[in-house]
């Protein structure tokens, strides 16, 4: 090993200090050396002054190592999570980038020599909606190799659904089946992703930087003159949101209000809350967590079972912070062991029998089948934190200024002899009162927006609570003076007490800002009728606004609803356009692409 080139002796340096300097240099390695190159061309750059002469860098800046990382998101957690990834790689050195799979290709995917992926499951194990084309191109047997890419993947999900975190399992696998190299196994993720993805994150990335530390010799640049000046931070735009979750504005309810008829079978509240002092800034089409608190009267029937009654430590948790309504099968299998219940052991063990027990049972269910005295801590630990619901918000700042209007149907209904009740839609409807307070904080949904275009015609199909963002729409467009025409599909049970915001929806028909408004009262006749009905009624008319440039937005029920939606609108297309269902189907899916087709479904 040749030795060192070391400081001669008519260096600018008092004898002492050339020696100890030579001391230091003998003992680095190639990375400290380089470390070091960097660091001192820094300083010298940060501290020589404006007049100073332009001097050559002591060391060449060597390229950084490229991450790409991908997100495949339903509701923005996933996007959320990329930007962070970002932010922490860039801190490390990285030259890294986020993207969204509706916007990459497969093949420029499998050129990123490190890749890391985030991907969310809908549904009952479905991808994102604006993952599906590069989920089924990855799938293809013509996808491209990613023999040269380093990969790891987080996948997001909920546990409550059979085939949880599936997609993102999918594209771990076929990473790996097309050659690329795991990292690290994926992650799985439930409601509570926060700390797991903070920790995987850190981890991925550590491991990462260790793969590539090889790669090329970095150098590693301090900017001086950005920390002397006290610069703000680059990523200050993507600043952690002020309310969130865990840290929630706490929202004076303005008013809360029925709004169906004394003859409904329904109830289907307008709430308005304050966010003044809030700073919360929404657009139309973004959501409004709302954090709840239980049942207290499920509190207590579960505190009875466990023997922990007298405990108001536990009352606490599960009122506020315990989600004592979702029964998940890791739950289900924790209990068996724990209990040692026969009848548990078999649901645990065989997928087809838990598929049939679980729909409409809920964690009492469980302590009802195999009812055990818990500790504290043994019942807090089966149970998983209370998430947040979120709600479309009703109204626009244009209209609403400080204000934000929910539209919050009350869920009730009874399932094996038990009366069940929605969590936050109930805790409002019967717990809360005009100058009270509510939990809140903003989800943004970007990718339910108004067109940029004031003049590009809108079609809304929303049934029932569906209807909200519409509202909101509205009023931004009345607001802004948009001069697109506008049409809203509305479904509900009866017009005469079901016809949410019907009022608003005949002043705005009135003034012309309202085009049209079809609606579909399912119970006012012997047939039921629904809005796909409706749509598939007036397709000649449909198809000529789709075909002169118009958005449409579903929003609502995902199981039925919107898929039923999708259904008319495909046999719209093929009837207008005389193609079958399968061309059709593909020219619904070009709107989608081209951000024309927008859905906002849970």
């Amino acid at each position: 090993m040749p030795s060192l080139p070391l400081l001669p002796s008519n260096a600018p340096f008092r004898p002492e200090e050339i020696a100890a300097l030579n001391g230091v240099i003998t003992k680095t390695s190639p990375e400290q050396r380089a470390w070091l190159s960097g660091f001192l061309a820094g300083f010298q750059a940060a501290t020589s002054g404006a007049q100073a002469p332009a001097t050559a860098p002591a060391a060449a800046p060597a390229k950084k190592s490229p991450l790409l990382i991908l997100f495949a998101t339903e509701s923005g957690n996933a996007e959320t999570l990329a930007a962070s990834v970002r932010k922490a790689a860039q801190k490390l050195g990285f030259a890294a980038r986020t993207a969204d799979v509706a916007t990459t290709s497969v093949a420029d995917a499998a050129k990123a020599e490190n890749l890391l992926m985030i991907a969310s499951t809908w549904g009952e194990g479905d991808p994102p909606q604006r993952a599906a084309d590069f989920y089924n191109a990855i799938l293809a047997p013509d996808a491209p190799r990613f023999d040269k890419t380093r990969f790891s993947v987080l996948a997001l999900g909920d546990r409550a659904y059979v085939n949880f975190c599936s997609t993102g399992r999918t594209f771990d696998e076929r990473f790996a089946a097309l050659g690329g190299r795991r990292l690290a196994p994926v992650l799985e993720c439930d409601v509570d992703y926060a700390a797991p993805a903070n920790a995987w994150i850190k981890s991925t990335l550590d491991l990462l930087k260790k793969e590539t530390e090889g790669d090329e010799g970095a150098v590693i640049h301090v900017d001086f003159a950005r920390s002397v000046a006290a610069q703000p931070a680059e990523d200050d735009e993507e600043a952690e949101p002020a309310y969130t979750r865990d840290r929630p504005f706490e929202a004076e309810i303005r008013e809360l209000i029925n709004l169906n008829g004394s003859g409904s079978s329904a109830e289907t509240y307008h709430v308005e809350l304050s966010l003044e002092g809030s700073g919360l800034a929404h657009e139309p089409g973004d959501a409004l967590g709302v954090v709840p608190e239980n049942d207290p009267a499920l509190v207590e029937d579960i505190l009875t079972l466990t023997g922990l009654s007298g405990d108001d430590a536990v009352r606490a948790a599960l009122s506020g912070r315990q989600d004592i309504t979702t029964l998940t099968r890791p739950q289900i299998e924790a209990y068996a062991k724990l209990t040692g219940s026969d009848q548990l052991k078999t649901l645990a063990a065989d997928p087809d029998a838990l598929k049939a027990w679980l729909p409409g049972r809920q964690v009492i269910d469980l302590f009802e089948t195999a009812p055990m005295k818990l500790d504290p801590g043994t019942l807090t630990s089966l149970l998983r934190p209370l998430p947040g619901r979120l709600y479309s918000i009703a109204s626009s700042r244009a209209y609403a200024e400080d204000e934000a209007h929910l539209l919050v149907s009350a869920v009730r209904y009874e399932t094996f002899g038990r009366k069940r009740t929605g969590v936050a839609s109930v805790d409002i409807a019967e717990r809360r009162r005009a100058g009270g307070a509510l939990k809140v904080y903003l989800k943004p949904n970007p990718h339910f927006r108004l067109p940029a275009d004031p003049d590009r015609a809108v079609i809304m199909i929303g049934p029932g609570t569906g209807v909200a963002p519409f509202r909101a729409f509205m009023q931004q467009r009345e607001a802004t003076g948009a001069t697109g025409r506008n049409w809203l599909f509305f479904g509900n049970r009866h017009f005469t007490h079901d016809f949410l915001y019907q009022l608003e929806w005949q002043d705005w028909k009135q003034s012309g800002l309202l085009t049209r408004i079809d609606t579909a009262f399912s119970r006012d006749q012997r047939e039921k009728i629904y809005v796909q009905h409706r749509i598939w009624e007036q397709r000649r008319e449909l198809f000529a606004w789709i075909a002169d440039g118009a958005a449409i937005y579903v929003c609502g029920d995902a199981n039925a609803m919107a898929k039923d939606v999708n259904t008319a609108l495909v046999r719209v297309i093929a009837d207008k356009a005389g193609i079958d269902e399968t061309a059709a189907a593909a020219r619904l899916d070009d709107l989608r692409r081209d951000g024309r087709y927008l859905r906002d479904v849970y």
